[in-house]
């Protein structure tokens, strides 16, 4: 049964007539951007490694919202998974209007054992893929040259260094500059690129790296807030982002982290 949009993503932050693609779609902060979206009234993409929680996820969100939303297993390690997603979401509704570039790995080690293959792993999924996958998308956007929207899910580790996280700092970083290229290059064509940058958010995973007091303390006695994120915090950012309500935003990137960064 279609139950009624949530009352957040009204007016200016409605979404009906879009057509988006969200990666990493299936779990946590993907998996709240893609509720978000539909209650919001766009037509979704959903993009992740397992069909049977692709599956799943159509289901739930076609039967709350009443939305169209289609599918696409694909592994964005590969070497020709972003432009054959970048295809293959073009193709479910003839084009694309809003890219939501979310999914991630991390893999914490220490600087001084990194281990070469997990920081390849890390930037090829973080870094490449999603840079693939926006140049793919922003082209077929250039050539419909009805404009659109590209926000990048990064981190405030993009912003700030935390340790043990090598290869995901210099992912997210290397992310959020690609953006502001998208955003330099893309502009003149209507199409806008931005970067959210959360702290951490207590998704299940969250929730099961940060759930130990000893480990948190040090990090929530950086934020001024004293507390982590929830995931509708980031999702809200990205549907602001994604609307005509941030018509005139392009090139920057938003902490959604507190105060974290402020240093």
């Amino acid at each position: 049964m279609t139950t009624l949009a949530d009352p957040r993503y009204a007016g200016a932050l409605r979404l009906d007539g879009k057509r988006a693609l969200i990666t990493g779609a299936t779990k946590g902060i993907g998996a709240d951007i893609a509720r978000a979206f539909a209650s919001a009234g766009a037509d979704l993409v959903l993009s992740g490694r397992d069909e049977t929680e692709l599956s799943a996820a159509r289901s739930a969100l076609s039967e709350q919202f009443g939305t169209q939303i289609h599918t696409a297993a694909i592994d964005l390690a590969e070497a020709d998974g972003p432009a054959e997603l970048a295809r293959r979401a073009a193709d479910a509704f003839g084009g694309l209007d809003i890219l939501v570039n979310n999914a991630g790995i991390s893999h914490p080690q220490p600087v001084t054992a990194t281990d070469p293959a997990l920081f390849d792993a890390t930037i090829a999924v973080n870094l490449r893929a999603p840079a693939l996958l926006a140049s793919a998308v922003a082209a077929a956007m250039v050539e419909a040259g009805t404009g659109g929207s590209i926000i990048t899910v990064a981190s405030a580790a993009a912003l700030a260094p935390l340790p043990d996280h090598y290869a995901y700092c210099a992912s997210k970083a290397g992310l959020v500059m690609a953006t502001k290229v998208l955003a330099r290059e893309l502009g003149p064509y209507g199409i806008r690129a931005n970067s959210v940058c959360p702290t951490v958010v207590l998704t299940e995973m969250g929730q099961r790296v940060w759930g130990e007091e000893a480990k948190a303390a040090p990090m929530l006695a950086r934020i001024p807030l004293g507390r982590f994120a929830v995931p509708h915090e980031v999702s809200d950012a990205v549907v602001w982002l994604a609307s005509d309500a941030a018509s005139m935003v392009n090139g920057v990137d938003i902490p959604v982290d507190g105060g974290y960064t402020m240093g």
